[in-house]
């Protein structure tokens, strides 16, 4: 298959297009979930895809998923786009008042998860025409449906919505096509120089456009999968030895841990690649990994949820210039511009503008918050229609090479998620007698960021009740490492909290820390 052909085919061809590379027969999915040659698999998502389209939903339903990293997981997001509709896969580690809101939000027509994780929702989380199926049920049924053939879907429908947290209120689903899918992974592919014979270890979650990728493109690729729920860093350790894993995708949080982890120096030679994404690697931290793992190259990655992935630096070049982005992936235009759209001198700061067809479609049902990011393509782009204006401060050397400045927004970046303060501080504010609440995001070794909750209070028990609150309702990558109490909090002349104020002198403003 030639690669000016596939920005025609739909997503759901992937498993074709792996038979076509390796043969029927050839491994796509491996390890506990099960094994699935390149057939079974094409088989599994016609039979699935059969099922869904037999439940009577419209063309375009979101179909959402809350699942552990079993076959049906690897399964629906080419099933779901196959049978016209669009999949929504939720992040297993949020709980269910997040659940709810990505449920009413979408307007998910159905939620397939694990029998635990659809008894923890409560009266009122699944909207009332939202059906809900456990995951062996869901199995069985299209274990006994007849297989759909892959669709004729145009490039620009609508294939899956992913929710990503912005710096400001819930969280926001991505609308992402058939194109931007089918093109990520071949990206991928290309640029990671994927083999047949390469076996990547799934990691990292599904519902992340980075970890569904591992997916995508490794098919695309003729590889094969290795789906992991890991708890500890021995865990993917003992996968990487007992799986013959050559590929590794993690957050630089991961990757303090499995340095620090014993390898083997058998096991750590297996890997010859690992990518780096969700976070920058310090030089400190890419000289260990290249001493840890001496045959695998080094790829560091930038990305945006709303486009994917922009950059990735050459392993080649990681030695020399260890804090660059990189350049533009395969199918990416990358711009650094001024305010007015003209292109920035080289070293002159400017914001990254992603142009071309990874382009999502915008954020679903959320036309003000689509219109701040998606705007028209500069001038200076080779495509027209609509470009990612990501908010990022970066600058362009003069090799073409990208550095990042800054960011523009408030968003906290720990253990390679993206956590939007105001959905912690909603939170915090919910329970009696917290008046006023700002979470932050403080600088951490092993997390990146470290959530930091400052908190004004009104009465007795309130930080008890505080505590308990958090655990029960919020995932456990968003629970505060520290909360402490402040008197008052600083005000701008409009009254509103002072975030800029309260981010530098935090230390001053807060009191004994209670966490």
């Amino acid at each position: 298959m030639e690669l000016s052909d596939l920005s025609l085919n739909p997503i759901d061809h992937l498993p074709l297009a792996g038979m076509a590379t390796v043969g029927a027969e050839g491994q796509a999915i491996a390890g506990k979930a099960g094994a699935l040659s390149y057939a079974a698999l094409e088989e599994a998502v016609g039979r699935t895809a059969g099922w869904l389209g037999s439940m009577g939903f419209a063309p375009g339903s979101r179909i959402a998923s809350w699942l552990a990293k079993g076959k049906l997981a690897c399964i629906l997001p080419l099933a779901a786009p196959r049978a016209g509709l669009i999949h929504v896969p939720i992040n297993p580690l949020l709980k269910r008042a997040q659940v709810a809101h990505i449920l009413s939000d979408s307007g998910a027509a159905l939620l397939i998860g694990t029998g635990a994780r659809l008894a923890a929702l409560e009266p009122g989380d699944v909207p009332h025409e939202c059906r809900t199926i456990a995951d062996d049920a869901a199995l069985a049924g299209a274990q006994a449906s007849a297989a759909l053939p892959p669709s004729g879907a145009g490039p620009d429908t609508l294939a899956a919505i992913l929710y990503t947290s912005g710096s400001t209120g819930r969280p926001k689903g991505v609308m992402l096509s058939h194109a931007n899918l089918w093109l990520g992974a071949v990206s991928v592919a290309e640029y990671l120089r994927l083999t047949p014979a390469d076996r990547v270890l799934g990691v990292l979650p599904f519902s992340f456009d980075y970890g569904q990728n591992q997916l995508l493109s490794t098919w695309a690729a003729g590889g094969t999968v290795v789906p992991l729920d890991y708890l500890t860093a021995r865990d993917v350790v003992k996968a990487v030895e007992r799986e013959e894993i050559t590929t590794l995708a993690g957050v630089p949080p991961l990757w303090v841990q499995l340095t620090e982890a014993d390898w083997p120096a058998e096991t750590a030679g297996r890997l010859r690649r690992i990518t780096n994404s969700g976070g920058a690697l310090t030089k400190a931290l890419i000289g260990r990994l290249a001493a840890l793992f001496p045959n695998a190259d080094i790829y560091p990655m930038y990305g945006l949820t709303e486009a994917f992935r922009s950059t990735y630096l050459p392993p080649e070049l990681v030695a020399t210039h260890p804090e660059s982005m990189g350049r533009a992936i395969p199918h990416a235009e990358i711009l650094v511009c001024r305010p007015d759209g003209s292109l920035t001198a080289d070293d002159e700061p400017g914001e990254l503008v992603h142009c071309g067809p990874l382009v999502a479609q915008g954020y679903w049902n959320d036309p003000v918050r689509t219109a701040e990011r998606f705007r028209p393509a500069p001038p200076s782009s080779s495509y027209d229609g609509v470009a990612v204006w990501s908010g990022d401060t970066v600058r362009r050397d003069s090799e073409g090479l990208l550095y990042f400045v800054g960011r523009e927004d408030a968003m906290i970046k720990s253990a390679g998620n993206r956590i939007s303060p105001t959905e912690v501080e909603e939170a915090a504010q919910s329970v009696a007698g917290v008046a006023e609440a700002v979470a932050l995001g403080v600088s951490d070794a092993r997390l990146g960021q470290a959530v930091v909750l400052l908190v004004r209070v009104t009465q007795e028990g309130a930080l008890d009740a505080l505590r308990e609150s958090l655990k029960k309702e919020l995932p456990n990558f968003m629970i505060p490492s520290d909360i402490r109490v402040v008197e008052a909090f600083p005000r701008n002349a409009n009254g509103k909290i002072d975030r800029v104020l309260v981010a530098q002198d935090w230390r001053m403003l807060a009191g004994e820390s209670v966490a």
